[in-house]
């Protein structure tokens, strides 16, 4: 019973097929609208420096304090916010500007910078939800719009508070990470690259891409056959070669990858446990490989005879990850959707 959960989307059954349109927005959109600003269950990552620091997650970050996890809330707020430039006119925009507006307000912002930067929260959802904070002001920069432009004036301090914070650690990160969850640093620099580019931020992108360069471009012979771990939401492999496809040019890129990936031969997972939030992390993997795949493909010459299989793979992936989409158990529904937004909507392309 567990495993046929899987296949549910909602009310609307199957969500297989990879058409990205306003329905399918829609129901994205509800996954985001449904917990950005419910408050518990509430997973958080909180160094406690007196009593005065014993307050409930509303108080403490004011902004993203939903979707069981800071970084969860974040990334759902830039779902709606891409679903909304998307989608316009859909029915369920007006609702998804209503959440933002709700969440991005100037006093809200200072005390999520407040946060950040008090003692003893140096690693504080670093890097993954700092990435993604950042996703969500390149997402409002892009948009063409008077409200998203409000909201990223809003977003301005902590995005500056972030980009500061990253810049202090990333001259200090001797080695990167490489696990398959939160701390891999190949996922997150991606996000900062793309940011970087986005917004201008061009100290910053510099900064990124030396990082990504002295980490990976020296790689050979990732052990791909040793993934997944059994809680992985991203591949290590996969995720550093979509780092370096955005720093190298194509020819170069596909040399590298030569040495670096030899082989690509993986299979779909599955999630036996769909209570389980750590297990739930096998379905977003689906589906961050299929992106990651997406963007190696884009990247390597017209003529590489790997494009074709792995866009096959891709695409296998994308439709398993897809169909693991459901709204009936909260350890999954308040993440995935975002997942599965930065894939069909091609964001990282």
């Amino acid at each position: 019973m567990r495993i046929l959960l899987l296949g549910l989307w909602l009310a609307g059954g199957l969500m297989a097929q990879t058409a990205f349109d306003a329905a399918a927005a829609g129901r994205f959109a509800k996954l985001a609208l449904d917990c950005i600003h419910q408050e518990y269950p509430n997973k958080i990552a909180h160094a406690l420096s007196s009593d005065a620091d014993v307050k409930p997650p509303r108080a403490l970050t004011p902004a993203f304090y939903g979707c069981f996890d800071w970084h969860s809330c974040v990334h759902g707020h830039w779902l709606l916010v891409r679903l909304a430039r998307k989608f316009p006119q859909a029915e369920f925009a007006a609702e998804a500007r209503r959440a933002v507006a709700e969440s991005l307000t100037p006093d809200h912002i200072a005390q999520e910078v407040k946060y950040l930067n008090a003692p003893g929260r140096a690693t504080f959802e670093r890097p993954y939800g700092l990435a993604w904070l950042l996703q969500l002001a390149a997402e409002l920069h892009e948009w063409d719009d008077p409200q998203a432009r409000v909201w990223a004036a809003n977003l301005k301090p902590l995005e500056a508070a972030v980009t500061a914070r990253l810049s202090s650690w990333l001259p200090k990160l001797a080695w990167p990470i490489r696990t398959g969850e939160h701390n891999n640093t190949a996922f997150s620099l991606g996000l900062m690259i793309d940011y970087a580019r986005v917004t201008g931020n061009t100290e910053f992108g510099r900064l990124v891409e030396s990082r990504a360069r002295d980490y990976y471009l020296k790689d050979k012979a990732c052990p791909l056959a040793y993934e997944p771990s059994g809680e992985d939401f991203l591949s290590p492999c996969l995720a550093e070669a979509d780092v370096v496809r955005r720093i190298l040019p194509s020819q170069e890129f596909g040399m590298w990858l030569t040495a670096f990936l030899p082989r690509v031969d993986m299979e779909p997972t599955v999630v036996t446990d769909v209570t389980d939030g750590k297990m739930w992390h096998l379905a977003g993997l689906n589906l961050s490989r299929a992106w990651m795949l997406e963007g190696v493909v884009a990247r390597l010459p017209a003529s590489d005879p790997r494009r074709v299989p792995l866009g096959t793979l891709a695409a296998r992936l994308k439709e398993a990850g897809l169909a693991s989409i459901t709204g009936a158990h909260y350890e999954g529904g308040h993440w995935l959707g975002s997942f599965a937004v930065y894939l069909v909507s091609g964001r990282g392309l």
